[in-house]
């Protein structure tokens, strides 16, 4: 399992509640969140197999950005 952190522009339940389906249904993804209280919108994944290109193409076609922020 691979943890995968990603700044985005998900700053809203609304927003969350827009990409759930895709998320959910994500090859690979086995759980997410988006901390929407952080100034960064902090998207974490934690991964069974998809990758940052994977979850970025996603959210792009939704009409959403995520930035690869360093797992610390």
């Amino acid at each position: 399992m691979k943890t995968l952190k990603f700044k985005t522009n998900i700053n809203c339940g609304g927003c969350v509640s827009k990409v759930t389906p895709f998320l959910n249904k994500q090859e690979g993804v086995e759980s997410w969140e988006v901390d929407t209280a952080n100034p960064d919108k902090i998207l974490t994944i934690e991964s069974d197999g998809a990758s940052e290109e994977d979850v970025k193409a996603t959210l792009q076609k939704i009409g959403f950005n995520a930035e690869s922020v360093d797992v610390r």
